[in-house]
């Protein structure tokens, strides 16, 4: 009898996506277009997400251009940007804003760091709690009749493959991030 392992899977794939997301609004000392996903801008009155009202790319490693589709609103963009508390400096040429990346000092590496090997946890975590429903629904198709004992061994054992490979491919998700912020 066969395991359906796609709800597991739907929850490690789930999981991988996420760090990714907290991965890319990481700050690693160069301009990435992802960290100002979590700006809001106030404009025609209402919270808007910036890049719904501007284009925004990476005009070198360190700053990033922010152009607005309604140049009228880059003063509240500015504000919007200033106001997120990203670490991040803005200057406007009254069109255009250009946002700023200072060099990371040592000190705020490590805390990035620290800040990314939590995430990591966290991902790690989604993935011990999908692993514990699958192997519940193992034993419960073994006393349903559904399984034998030796399907639940041998599926336990497909499963804990799985969960190692998720947590391989985590890490290094967490490894290629601490080594873009150390350089």
């Amino acid at each position: 009898m066969t395991f359906d392992f796609k709800a597991f899977a739907l929850k490690v794939a789930s999981a991988h996506e996420w760090l990714g997301k907290e991965y890319r609004a990481l700050r690693s000392g160069r301009a990435a277009p992802a960290i100002l996903d979590s700006v809001f801008v106030s404009a025609y009155g209402s919270m808007a997400p910036l890049k719904s009202i501007a284009s925004i790319g990476v005009e070198d490693a360190r700053t990033l251009r922010v152009q607005p589709f309604d140049p009228s609103i880059a003063k509240d963009i500015e504000k919007g940007i200033s106001s997120a508390d990203l670490g991040v400096g803005t200057v406007s040429d009254g069109t255009t804003i250009r946002v700023t990346f200072q060099e990371l000092t040592a000190e705020r590496r490590e805390q990035f760091v620290k800040l990314a090997k939590s995430k990591l946890e966290e991902a790690r975590t989604a993935v011990r709690v999908a692993r514990d429903e699958a192997w519940k629904e193992i034993q419960a198709g073994e006393k349903e009749g559904t399984l034998t004992e030796d399907d639940k061994f041998r599926l336990k054992d497909e499963l804990q493959e799985k969960v190692d490979a998720a947590n391989e491919s985590l890490e290094e998700a967490f490894k290629k991030k601490e080594s873009e912020m150390s350089s």
